[in-house]
């Protein structure tokens, strides 16, 4: 296997995100775009960089500039310490996330969104080759 960079891991997972890997929520709420193609995949996304380097979830709560509540954010935090969130990007409008802690992952893939986290991780894997076992990095 050929190892990857972070930006391999990174352009893969930015040529792969689309409508149909976006969050329901975030589709209803904003739309997507490939203006802003972060939006809605911050969830998958860490799941996918979990899967690739392992480490610790962490998730925050997201509050509009006006202190709106406006749902979670999921990043990730290498075992060195490292944060790494692919999907910042996507807040441009003053958002403010607070309420940050560390989540157990679900095992071996999301309840919720699986469907996405599927066809997000097979876009992925199309792009970088094969990927190791859901949770096992």
């Amino acid at each position: 296997m050929t190892p990857w960079t972070l930006r391999d891991i990174d352009q893969a997972l930015r040529d792969s995100w689309a409508a149909d890997t976006c969050s329901p929520d975030d589709l209803e709420r904003t739309g997507w775009s490939p203006d802003n193609p972060a939006v809605g995949h911050c969830d998958i996304t860490a799941l996918l960089v979990n899967d690739l380097l392992g480490g610790e979830l962490v998730l925050g709560t997201v509050h509009s500039a006006t202190g709106e509540p406006q749902g979670h954010h999921w990043w990730n935090r290498l075992a060195n310490g490292v944060e790494l969130d692919l999907t910042r990007d996507q807040f441009r409008d003053g958002q403010v996330i607070t309420e940050i802690r560390v989540v157990e992952r679900p095992r071996p893939q999301p309840r919720r969104r699986s469907h996405e986290y599927e066809l997000l991780r097979d876009r992925v894997a199309a792009r970088l080759g094969p990927l190791p076992a859901p949770g096992s990095a």
